[in-house]
């Protein structure tokens, strides 16, 4: 398995044979305001360049979406991706909205799905912000639905990738569940005014490893929109401090791991 950290959530996935490209956001820096009603609104996104060309990107057997939000899902990714890629979505209503946009190699992920050459890929629930965000409508509504995945196959390490949520009694009867071998945090601490964060953030990288101990964690989705807070630098010291730095990998944009 080798997985390749791009920039922010998006991620290139060699596994067992084929290769999946996930979240792909693919502006150029700077090209769209930052969300407002979240830390520092006045960074435009994204706040770094892509660490390697587009079209070294593209050459996968899919594409995986976790969900549809712009830091995951940009237009320039809409714009460059072939329109007859095959795309995984998490829902029917990720589907047509893909499907709006002119691709027509769509399929909706269901609880448990085989790919081929015996790959299984298994969606995971998670909650994109607090109980407490989702009382408000508009938010709740923006926010919406947000899985993750786990990916099995007999001749590979499992991998869970938790995608956008934050720390719920879901995620742990995930790693209770599936005991994968690698989990990939979305780790920036991104973060809204009124309601914290709405994905994790370094101490999770530590809670992590208390419920899965032989795991190791790979902490993406930093430094690369507006209102993730986490540094790469913050987060090395933390787990220095821990002493859970052999087990917490915090790679570069464009750095590949090897597992």
């Amino acid at each position: 398995m080798k997985l390749t950290q791009i920039r922010n959530a998006t991620l290139v996935l060699d596994y067992a044979g084929k290769k999946f490209l996930i979240d792909p956001m693919l502006a150029d820096k700077d090209s769209w305001p930052g969300f407002v009603g979240y830390a520092r609104p006045h960074l435009r996104n994204p706040t770094v360049e892509l660490p390697i060309p587009v079209e070294d990107l593209l050459a996968v057997d899919a594409v995986i979406l976790t969900h549809t939000h712009a830091d995951h899902w940009d237009e320039a990714a809409q714009q460059l991706i072939p329109k007859d890629m095959l795309i995984y979505t998490q829902d029917e209503s990720d589907a047509k909205l893909v499907k709006s946009q002119g691709f027509v190699n769509i399929r909706v992920l269901k609880e448990e799905n085989h790919f081929i050459d015996g790959i299984t890929i298994y969606k995971t629930d998670g909650q994109h912000g607090s109980n407490e965000l989702y009382t408000d409508p508009a938010l709740a509504e923006m926010l919406g639905d947000a899985c993750g995945f786990v990916f099995t196959h007999n001749n590979e390490q499992s991998l869970y990738l938790a995608g956008d949520t934050i720390w719920t009694k879901t995620y742990v009867r995930n790693l209770q569940q599936f005991k994968p071998d690698v989990v990939v945090l979305n780790a920036g601490y991104a973060m809204s005014d009124h309601y914290g964060p709405i994905i994790m953030g370094k101490e999770d990288t530590l809670n992590t490893l208390k419920i899965l101990p032989t795991a190791t964690v790979v902490a993406s989705h930093l430094e690369s929109v507006n209102h993730c807070l986490l540094t790469r630098a913050e987060l090395r010291e933390f787990t220095l401090e821990h002493k859970i730095d052999d087990k917490v990998l915090i790679p570069d944009d464009g750095e590949t791991l090897i597992f």
